[in-house]
């Protein structure tokens, strides 16, 4: 069985309430070694730290989200700096910018944004970033503010590979998750078929967008074994080297020893 890394899940989401335990040792029986688990807000980041603390082999980010970060109250920036220090904490994110979502005024996403990446800096972490419909702000606050000194990851990727290279010239891992599954994703395919095999990754982002044959149904982390399986086709490799590189690319990005 091929030894799979998740880089990104919300295993703490309330979709799971019924089943977490059940649904992480699925995830170890499907090959999965590794998982990082995002904690977001003030709700999800102590349950994303207490799942880290639970298992050995799933790690935590910590970060505010865009489309929360209106929310964001004086002393959460200092709260995510001190969680940085635990041995767990792997990275700041998911961070970034989000237009779909009419909930966080522009300014305010981009005003967090540039803080937690002078966070990021200052603590050295790599971040994991969130971009919806905010391709040209995303790589312009990235190269202000020189995020290329601490990189990170492009999470669940879904620009052009225009925007894709912008990345990588940062020091950017790009991440594809279950889109790439989806017979009508030309554009994703395109550019995971361009992408250096040394900056690949997978990722699952469950419960969320669910690979074929569940598309429309709950995601969880054991189908990252779905998206490594269309990865490795698309980049006309083995399934088999396809899961030894993006692992090798997790553990580098996220110094997971």
């Amino acid at each position: 069985m091929v030894k799979l890394f998740d880089t990104h899940a919300h295993l703490d989401a309330s979709q799971y309430d019924e089943d977490r335990d059940e649904m992480i040792a699925r995830a170890k029986e499907a090959g999965v070694e590794l998982i990082v688990n995002i904690g977001f807000d003030r709700q999800t980041i102590p349950t994303t730290m207490a799942l880290a603390e639970k298992y050995d082999w799933i790690y935590a980010a910590v970060g505010w989200h865009p489309v929360e970060s209106i929310h964001m109250q004086e002393g959460d920036l200092e709260w995510i700096e001190s969680l940085c220090s635990h041995p767990k904490v792997v990275a700041i994110g998911e961070i970034g910018l989000d237009y779909h979502w009419d909930t966080s005024p522009k300014d305010i996403q981009h005003q967090v944004f540039r803080e937690q990446i002078r966070l990021a800096k200052k603590v050295n972490k790599p971040i994991i970033i969130h971009n919806r419909d905010a391709h040209q702000d995303i790589v312009r606050i990235l190269q202000e503010e020189g995020a290329e000194e601490v990189g990170g990851i492009m999470h669940c990727f879904s620009g052009s590979w225009e925007t894709a290279k912008q990345c990588l010239d940062m020091n950017f891992y790009i991440s594809f998750g279950g889109p790439i599954t989806f017979k009508n994703a030309r554009v994703p395919k395109e550019v995971l078929k361009n992408v250096p095999l040394d900056r690949l990754l997978i990722e699952t982002d469950c419960p969320y967008l669910t690979p074929h044959p569940y598309r429309g149904k709950r995601n969880e982390s054991a189908y990252v074994s779905l998206v490594a399986e269309s990865a490795a086709q698309i980049k006309e490799i083995s399934l088999e080297e396809l899961a030894t590189i993006t692992m090798q690319n997790g553990k580098k990005c996220f110094r997971i020893m």
